[in-house]
């Protein structure tokens, strides 16, 4: 059996704009930049199921709730209203998540939903599978704020964990991550490293130090994409305390 642990590489990051402290919010308010679609993108593809979620729960059913996410995004950007988010005033999504229920409180008739966004794609978005999503991450004693926020955190893992599918592909290590992923959520020493060894023609030792490396990767990746929306390290460690308190 072949004793060497694989290393992974990271992919050219073509289309990715850096992930630098609070660099997504500047790249997405600020249209003159090479970098603000593919941030506006980054922003709608992580937040609107947890703005979709907390419509839900809030008592609108899955059309209604539909339309009034693609509304809120199409107003915030028609209205520029991202140039107002400003880390000195707090977090990004609590920005998104107050900017959402001055959306709801606004005087504009709500049965004009459609005409708030309903039929103007601004981004896509994907809705096709928005219900079950909700049923599987919907925890029924949360309030609507909570449910935000664990979606968010869930989001949150969900991203980074596709990158990092996507880095191993990139190593052609497909096969690895597809056999190691379960240790990330496997109770520790559910599946012993030797059946997993034989699997990939590796030993044991090679196989524990390659899940390590998964894993400090993962968390790497984590870091990158909750530093995308604040400023400093301190606040990187505040949300991903946050993250985990979300889903506690």
């Amino acid at each position: 059996m072949s004793d060497k642990t694989p290393k992974y590489s990271t992919p050219s990051g073509a289309g990715r704009f850096a992930t630098t402290h609070w660099s997504v919010i500047l790249a997405a308010s600020d249209s003159a930049s090479v970098q603000h679609e593919p941030a506006l993108s980054t922003l709608c593809q992580t937040y609107w199921f947890p703005l979709y979620a907390y419509l839900r729960r809030r008592g609108y059913d899955s059309h209604q709730a539909e339309d009034y996410t693609q509304g809120f995004f199409a107003g915030i950007l028609e209205k520029k209203d991202l140039r107002k988010a400003d880390p000195k005033y707090g977090k990004f999504r609590s920005f998104l998540l107050a900017s959402l229920k001055n959306f709801l409180a606004d005087e504009w008739d709500r049965a004009h939903a459609q005409k708030r966004g309903g039929d103007k794609k601004v981004l896509s978005l994907d809705f096709d599978a928005a219900a079950s999503r909700y049923d599987q991450a919907s925890v029924q004693d949360l309030s609507p704020e909570k449910l935000f926020e664990r979606s968010w955190a869930l989001t949150i893992l969900t991203r980074a964990m596709d990158r990092l599918k996507a880095e191993t592909a990139v190593s052609d290590k497909q096969q690895l991550f597809d056999c190691l992923k379960i240790y990330f959520t496997a109770e520790k020493d559910a599946v012993p490293y030797k059946d997993v060894a034989a699997k990939l023609n590796m030993t044991a030792g090679a196989v524990k130090v390659a899940v390590h490396r998964l894993r400090r990767r993962y968390r790497e990746l984590v870091r990158e994409e909750i530093a995308q929306t604040v400023t400093t390290e301190a606040q990187v460690d505040e949300e991903i305390r946050d993250l985990f308190a979300a889903l506690a």
